[in-house]
């Protein structure tokens, strides 16, 4: 994808026209949907609340969907930037690491053994622990051998895990049926139904693993080089993967674990922010974020009048726009 070469006064109005976007997404998000409220209507809900229906509707799920949904975006989006260079695979995003499956397992695996017991919260800290652990084993594999850590085998430690990881989870789910009943809406990723205090949970992750990506950005720039010019650089080419890694299991960790596997963001972002930012992970990282949080607000408020009154949930919405995006990198990649 060709790169515009911008001044940095030009990078910083483009990104402060992506956050003014973003909070104009996010309005529209709290104002539209099967029922439409004014800005009247959100502004009484915080200064009179009344405790009518709709006052309930923005404060205890509108509001909250938007919120969760801009830091859900962002984390993946960042992720899937940090797989990227860390693989060095243009196809690399989260679910390479085999995050979203090892969540899964773990959730329809408590859900089997556990049933109604589980309360929403218990299961946000168990699909974290599921896609923390999983990436710990992905990151150990891809280390095993002469060679020891390699994009390829990280990679393919990761690919291996999540088809493990998606067998068992199917043969769980064909053994116990009633586990499918409670964990397919979560399953499919939605942001529907999470409360405030549910994005608070995993936040501080989120927030720790945003910090580490972008002291890390220099060092990525060098990275993305090779290994060969980045030891002769001086740079501490594991130190760098490891903390990398770190960031990656709390970004996407902390994203599947309150909306369930929403794909392909972490995939489309990174290549559309390249177009502005190149290559320089001092840039990238902040318009992944803005972009991510972006793409996922406008794609959960598309979903909402796909099949209205119905609506889909928004990880369908971004498989739409995922699985062409991601046969035209493929294509393009085959042609380069």
């Amino acid at each position: 994808m060709p790169v515009l070469h911008m001044a940095r006064g030009g990078r910083v109005l483009v990104l402060a026209a992506g956050m003014l976007l973003l909070l104009l997404c996010m309005l529209a998000s709290v104002l539209f949907g099967i029922h439409n409220y004014d800005l009247r209507t959100v502004w009484e809900a915080y200064t009179s609340f009344d405790g009518s229906n709709d006052h309930l509707v923005i404060t205890n799920a509108r509001v909250p969907r938007a919120l969760v949904g801009a830091a859900v975006g962002a984390s993946l989006a960042v992720a899937g930037a940090l797989m990227q260079v860390l693989s060095r695979n243009p196809l690399a995003s989260p679910s390479v690491f085999g995050i979203n499956a090892g969540a899964v397992l773990l959730l329809v695996l408590s859900i089997s053994m556990f049933g109604s017991a589980l309360t929403f919260g218990s299961m946000i800290w168990i699909s974290f622990a599921g896609a923390a652990l999983t990436a710990l084993f992905v990151f150990v594999l891809g280390s095993r051998g002469g060679q020891g850590f390699t994009p390829v085998k990280l990679t393919l430690a990761g690919a291996s895990i999540a088809a493990f990881a998606s067998s068992v989870t199917s043969g769980i789910v064909i053994i116990d049926k009633s586990s499918l009943d409670q964990a397919l809406f979560w399953m499919v990723g939605s942001i529907v139904d999470r409360k405030l205090e549910h994005l608070s949970i995993v936040t501080p992750y989120m927030l720790i693993g945003l910090v580490i990506a972008l002291v890390l950005s220099g060092a990525l720039n060098v990275m993305a080089l090779g290994d060969d010019v980045s030891v002769g650089l001086g740079q501490r080419l594991m130190l760098t993967r490891i903390l990398a890694c770190v960031s990656i299991v709390l970004l996407a960790g902390a994203a599947v674990a309150v909306a369930g596997p929403i794909a392909f963001v972490g995939l489309i972002v990174p290549h559309l922010c390249r177009f502005i930012t190149g290559n320089d992970h001092r840039w990238l990282l902040p318009y992944c974020a803005v972009g991510g949080a972006l793409l996922l607000v406008g794609a959960d408020v598309a979903s909402r009048y796909m099949l209205m009154p119905k609506e889909v949930p928004v990880g369908v919405s971004t498989a739409l726009l995922g699985v062409p995006f991601l046969i035209y990198v493929a294509r393009r990649g085959k042609h380069e």
